[in-house]
């Protein structure tokens, strides 16, 4: 009898528990947005008490990329990828259509390793001088390797030399090899270069070849809370968020609320408190450790988190400086991208 009572209030308890992930959403991000995305979603995260669980930070390739890992069905409830691969996404089923939220514009940049000489880049010239010059060459398997290496160095005229010089870094950062001296240069988007430590940015690309990237979220085919999604994609849009994705070297797109939306994320029955707007007064300190909000609309709200997104530029040890003014994309998409160069763009 009190073996029967015990496994009846087993069964009471089990019912009655709430499901483990019914108050999350999982995340898979091109590598470009990944340093704004580290930062922002644990505000979002204390804000609703969502989980937010990070399941890429880099397209990747392979068996372990982000289209292949849709491919097979994974369960991923928002995906932020640059624009083509988010329509071929789309085409494929992978992600719902007319979910499409624009993010960010991203522009491409050059690093040295830390200490290293910095080549004169600023001009198309002169970056053709610097890739003839240099001894290897670094690029990316995503939109920025693809440019340089199909458009780009075809464009100057030199992709026979450089070609044979240079390697496409498929899993890992492509800062991470010029840091450890495996090539001389890398080119990347700036904003995936800027968290790495050990090497120095040397700038933007010239305007004239500059290939500008938008990068967009939208809510995954076989999203299992597509409303909560959607309001995280919403919180990224949002201009509570665009400081953030400014200091990481991207030019923030700022979407219009919809006419009429309800500002209040439900799902599963439930509902959420929505990300309120940073009070101008309590500003976040643009250090290392900047958070997208000031502290009184979140003290409320601390639960335990498990697998929360960290941030990208804990390891670094850089500060950041704030800007003085909004920065136009016309000049290259970032003066935080100068700014870490210590030069005046021009």
């Amino acid at each position: 009898m009190r073996m029967r009572r015990s496994i009846l209030l087993l069964a009471l308890l089990l019912l009655t528990a709430p499901t483990a992930f019914a108050d999350e959403i999982k995340v898979m991000t091109s590598g470009a947005f990944t340093a704004a995305y580290l930062e922002l979603a644990p505000a979002f995260e204390r804000a609703t008490g969502v989980r937010v669980v990070t399941e890429a930070t880099s397209i990747g390739a392979g068996p372990t990329g982000i289209v292949a890992r849709l491919d097979r069905g994974e369960a991923i409830d928002v995906v932020i990828v640059a624009e083509g691969d988010f329509e071929r996404l789309t085409k494929a089923g992978r992600i719902r259509p007319g979910t499409r939220v624009d993010l960010a514009r991203s522009a491409i940049g050059m690093a040295v390793r830390r200490g290293a000489p910095r080549p004169d880049i600023s001009t198309v010239d002169a970056l053709r001088r610097a890739l003839l010059n240099a001894k290897s060459i670094a690029y990316s398997a995503s939109v920025s390797g693809t440019y340089l290496s199909t458009e780009l160095l075809q464009r100057l005229g030199i992709a026979d030399e450089v070609l044979a010089k240079s390697r496409r870094i498929e899993n890992e950062r492509v800062g991470a090899v010029v840091a450890r001296g495996d090539a001389e240069i890398g080119v990347q988007q700036i904003s995936e270069l800027l968290p790495i430590a050990g090497i120095d940015l040397v700038g933007p690309l010239p305007p004239e070849v500059q290939r500008v990237t938008v990068f967009a979220a939208g809510v995954g085919a076989a999203s299992a809370s597509p409303a909560l999604a959607a309001r995280f994609i919403a919180f990224l849009a949002s201009p509570a968020a665009a400081d953030v994705i400014r200091q990481t070297a991207l030019e923030p797109i700022v979407a219009a609320p919809k006419p009429g939306s309800d500002p209040t994320p439900r799902e599963n029955g439930r509902q959420y408190a929505s990300p309120p707007e940073p009070q101008q007064a309590g500003r976040p300190s643009w250090r290392v450790s900047v958070r997208v909000v000031s502290a009184p609309w979140l003290a409320s709200r601390s639960p335990a988190r498990a697998r929360s997104p960290r941030s990208a530029y804990a390891s670094t040890g850089r500060r950041r400086r704030k800007s003085t003014s909004r920065p136009t994309f016309s000049r290259c998409c970032a003066r935080s991208a100068w700014a870490a160069t210590g030069r005046r763009s021009r």
